[in-house]
């Protein structure tokens, strides 16, 4: 008789065991299933956060503004290039330097901007361009 009662529990335990799952099967489905989304929302916001916004049209480049860096006008910069009054940095990449560039111009790629700039006199007027 006590056998019978022993297995009796065993199969109380089984039941009440195969009740949990199936009780909280779901709920840890449905938890786990926040869980990813919530990190691929953090994730795409993070992604969304370093990368530029697109371009108006396509085709157009989105450009990155410095407003503490003064632009130079059309007219000025060519008046500095034919008195040779500026030096002019190409700032992209070497094959596209080699495609084309202003004669006379640097090539120091954007990349590499930071450790060439000792290569350039600071009291020069210096006309960086990407385009």
């Amino acid at each position: 008789m006590d056998m019978a009662i022993a297995a009796g529990k065993g199969q109380l335990m089984s039941r009440s065991s195969q009740s949990r799952i199936r009780l909280y099967g779901p709920i840890i489905v449905i938890g786990a299933g926040v869980l990813f989304l919530a990190s691929a929302v953090v994730l795409g916001l993070r992604s969304a956060s370093s990368s530029p916004a697109p371009a108006d049209s396509p085709g157009q480049a989105v450009e990155e503004t410095f407003p503490e860096i003064p632009r130079v006008e059309l007219a000025d910069a060519r008046a500095a290039f034919d008195s040779g009054a500026a030096v002019f940095v190409d700032v992209r990449d070497e094959e596209s330097y080699t495609s084309g560039h202003v004669p006379g111009a640097l090539s120091i790629p954007l990349a590499k901007l930071g450790t060439r700039f000792s290569e350039l006199n600071r009291s020069d007027w210096i006309i960086t361009y990407c385009t």
